[in-house]
């Protein structure tokens, strides 16, 4: 892994720095991803091993305030989960994002985009299995502008 020293702090290093005091800035490569999470969360651990399983790598950050974390980079509180991956294009994917619309996304991102997100802890979504049960939800595109949309429905279980 390749670590990237900082001596001086711009207003963007002040901000990284202050998402997580306890992190040095690092390189990421494109299928890397910071995660920003409480320690305590399993099902957060249970999505980074979903998305380690389809070739995404976390590099973990356990920030004192994941609120402001998030507020930061842009994801209003009603579109906001347990974790936040950042990925080193600066898209952001806010919670329980199955990996197929992660890529899908990474591979043809939409003008003014900031990333994809799934609001809350949905039943059934990858990182949130119950045995078998399923909730259909939808996965929001976040734009920069402060916009939303749908990017995706999910019904079922098999879509994802």
């Amino acid at each position: 892994m390749t670590f990237l020293m900082v001596t001086g702090c711009t207003s963007e290093e002040k901000a990284e720095s202050e998402r997580d005091s306890n992190s040095t800035p690092k390189l990421l490569t494109s299928s890397s991803y910071n995660l920003y999470k409480s320690e305590s969360c399993g099902c957060c651990e249970e999505w980074m091993e979903y998305m380690s399983d389809k070739g995404y790598h976390a590099l973990i950050h356990h920030p004192k305030n994941l609120t402001a974390v998030k507020s930061s980079l842009g994801i209003d509180s009603e579109y906001q989960s347990c974790h936040t991956a950042v990925f080193e294009n600066g898209y952001v994917m806010e919670g329980h994002v199955p990996a197929k619309f992660v890529t899908q996304f990474m591979n043809n991102p939409p003008d003014g985009a900031l990333g994809l997100a799934v609001p809350g802890m949905p039943v059934g979504s990858p990182g949130m299995e119950m045995e078998g049960r399923f909730k259909p939800y939808n996965i929001y595109l976040l734009k920069k502008d402060g916009s939303t949309e749908v990017y995706a429905s999910v019904e079922s279980a098999d879509q994802q």
